[in-house]
């Protein structure tokens, strides 16, 4: 699989861009600010649907104009593939398979799976638990459409749950038999999701060592603990239990939107006792079992994009990447730097053929 040209229109701050792709390395040039990363974010609507930073549609159209659109020409399988996405302000986002509409957007993911690494993932390690959950959630929801369909219609549930809860504090009533259904669907479909987040977490911890020592050189053990009461046995129990914490709180306080996944190295929180670095490997190396969970699954190297990458890392991690890039362990290859000087010297080193793009203002150069 690979992309073999890209077009924006009035995407962020591109008016109209189209760019041609090698199937191997392609490195987008200039200065922060100029549009790098609003390219990889195209990719990234074309694989997912969705920004990897607005969560808005809307927010991504162009400033004054009223839609935006984004097309790509992929080769998937040997065969061609046009996928085209277009947001239009007050409507419904659409998306397109070869000019054919989609009747929902979550019929496309997975299609063409693609992993991210940019500058905020160490977020994944400070921030709260949702960001950890949609990140294994996304991983998931591209490996395998049944778990997505089913984390969409809990969600369904949750959000009507919830909308119940401050109902009954509003109105002094309540319907428990309309509740109980509710909590009939989120407690079963708790146990399905997470079954397959553990599962997924037997596949992943294996790799995630493997390329954390090649990436850090290092010898401490990491690994990634799910914290869940869905696979203990009185969950039902529990998730009941707590009905009169949620009619005082008006939100649902059990279910798997409470999980959270603990990072850590050795016995202890990455978060607290990891170094700036240790935190770095991580990430990466998460990322990259992430890449070959998906390359097992798939039988193909899924796109990887690499958003200012050589900035966030050391001379040493950097060179542990290059490494793997010359190995070929991946497939098409797009990443950003502030600095074409400093990417051209490092990038003609490999034995892969690379094209540079330039960009300023959302215009190629």
């Amino acid at each position: 699989m690979y992309l073999k040209s890209l077009e924006l229109l009035q995407f962020k701050n591109h008016e109209k861009t189209q760019m041609q792709f090698s199937q191997e390395i392609n490195c987008i040039v200039g200065l922060n600010g100029s549009g790098k990363t609003n390219i990889l974010d195209g990719i990234h609507y074309l694989s997912l649907t969705k920004s990897a930073v607005q969560s808005s549609d809307s927010l991504n159209v162009m400033h004054e104009r009223d839609f935006f659109a984004i097309k790509g020409q992929f080769e998937l399988g040997q065969k061609p593939l046009e996928v085209r996405c277009t947001v239009e302000l007050g409507k419904k986002k659409q998306i397109y398979q070869n000019g054919k509409a989609l009747g929902k957007a979550s019929e496309h993911v997975g299609l063409l799976p693609l992993v991210l690494i940019a500058p905020d993932d160490t977020e994944l390690i400070k921030g709260g638990s949702e960001g950890r959950r949609k990140f294994f959630d996304g991983l998931l929801s591209q490996l395998d459409h049944s778990y997505l369909d089913q984390l969409i219609r809990y969600h369904h549930f949750l959000k009507q749950r919830n909308a119940l809860l401050k109902q009954f504090a509003e109105t002094g009533r309540r319907d428990l038999t309309l509740l109980d259904s509710y909590d009939a669907e989120l407690i079963e479909l708790s146990g399905k999701l997470a079954v397959r987040r553990n599962a997924l977490l037997q596949e992943v911890a294996p790799l995630l060592q493997s390329h954390y020592s090649e990436i850090s050189q290092g010898q401490e053990q990491v690994s990634i603990v799910y914290e869940t009461e869905a696979l203990n046995t009185e969950f039902e129990s529990y998730f009941k239990n707590l009905r009169k914490k949620d009619f005082i709180t008006k939100n649902s306080n059990a279910g798997i939107h409470k999980d959270d996944f603990s990072f850590l190295i050795g016995a202890h929180p990455i978060r607290k006792i990891g170094s700036q670095g240790q935190q770095k490997s991580f990430i990466i190396a998460l990322k990259l079992a992430q890449f070959q969970v998906f390359e097992r699954d798939r039988n193909e190297k899924p796109l990887l994009l690499l958003d200012d990458i050589f900035d966030k890392l050391d001379d040493q991690r950097i060179e542990q990447l290059m490494d793997l890039i010359s190995a070929h362990t991946f497939g098409q290859i797009f990443l950003t730097d502030a600095r074409p000087e400093r990417s051209k010297k490092i990038l003609s080193e490999l034995d892969s053929e690379v094209v540079f793009f330039g960009v300023e203002n959302g215009v190629l150069k």
